[in-house]
């Protein structure tokens, strides 16, 4: 356990996978030897990836943060009325900049919890702990460093009280199907018979409005996009010419996604020394970087009766535009 200089209220651990979790060598083997080419996600958050991540969230285009904040921010009292934690434990903490709409809850309503922040950024989970401490006298903050999707069961946490597992920002839709209903089952089993979880889900609306959101006139998305080939330059001595390439989003109606993909600019080859190879790329070959998945009522219902999860409270933005979950287990 590491100590903080706010003594006894910030500390950290560092959490070690439950199961094994391929790493960024094992998923470019995979995703890039073959065609369609693909890698997951999660290596877009090292620190230059996180801080861009967190400019996104202030773009005009992408409302799934800024309807999911006003949600949190209208509806948190209700929320932890109906919770009532003893501790929050949030999967993907990022900044916590959401989360204070919570805890602003718990310091109105005399209702004081500690939190759980796990993410793979230590170093952003430790300055934003660092600010929260200082801004709620009360609170207790416990930042887990590692990653998630390699199982729950190893969390130091403490037995006695309720706990509210928070999922935000809509992540459960980059998780193909079968793995988001696996990630809930795992949250369940976690879950005792009062514990809550409180999950945002983006909604399927307008394919312009959906394609703008993560096609930013500023940018901002596509450095970010981008900055995954910078990942597998410096951390496996890779050869992508990054600004080479063309950052594009689409929808695909069929299957209720965001794609977001990488799309080579010219014919080039790529030398992987760590993986004793390379791959040639052709003029507009795509590499897919992320899918965001979008959901109907129907497909929430479907998804969380098949996780053994049960609504309790279902805050909707208008027009049907973000969903807000608060579940138990069925």
């Amino acid at each position: 356990m590491l100590l903080s200089p706010h003594a006894n209220r910030l500390v950290s651990s560092r959490v070690a996978p439950a199961r094994p979790v391929s790493s960024l060598l094992e998923d470019a083997r995979h995703g890039l030897l073959q065609r369609p080419r693909t890698l997951p996600p999660k290596y877009f958050y090292d620190d230059r990836g996180s801080r861009l991540f967190e400019a996104i969230c202030q773009t005009p285009e992408y409302y799934p943060s800024r309807t999911e904040a006003a949600l949190l921010s209208a509806h948190a009292d209700s929320i932890i009325e109906q919770a009532a934690p003893a501790h929050l434990l949030e999967l993907g903490s990022g900044s916590s900049r959401k989360t204070r709409h919570l805890l602003d809850a718990c310091d109105r309503l005399g209702r004081p919890c500690g939190y759980w922040p796990f993410d793979v950024s230590a170093g952003m989970m430790l300055d934003a702990g660092a600010a929260l401490v200082a801004d709620y006298a009360w609170l207790h903050v416990h930042a887990l460093i590692g990653d998630y999707t390699g199982g729950l069961s190893g969390l130091p946490l403490r037995q006695a009280g309720r706990r509210l597992i928070v999922f935000l920002g809509g992540t459960l839709g980059n998780f193909e199907p079968a793995d988001a209903r696996a990630m809930l089952r795992e949250i369940a089993t976690l879950m005792r018979g009062d514990d809550g979880l409180l999950v945002g889900l983006d909604r399927v609306k307008d394919r312009a409005r959906l394609e703008a959101a993560y096609d930013d006139a500023d940018g901002m998305t596509a450095a970010f996009n981008g900055n995954v080939l910078s990942v597998l330059n410096r951390e496996l001595g890779a050869g992508f010419p990054v600004d080479t390439y063309r950052h594009r989003a689409v929808f695909d109606e069929n299957k209720a996604r965001i794609e977001m993909r990488l799309v080579a600019g010219h014919d080039h080859r790529v030398q992987l020394p760590a993986l004793d190879t390379h791959i040639d790329m052709q003029a507009g070959e795509e590499i897919l970087t992320e899918v965001s998945y979008k959901f109907t009522p129907a497909s929430i219902e479907a998804l969380l009766r098949e996780a053994g999860l049960t609504l309790t409270r279902h805050y909707e933005a208008d027009g049907g535009d973000y969903s807000l979950l608060l579940a138990k287990r069925a």
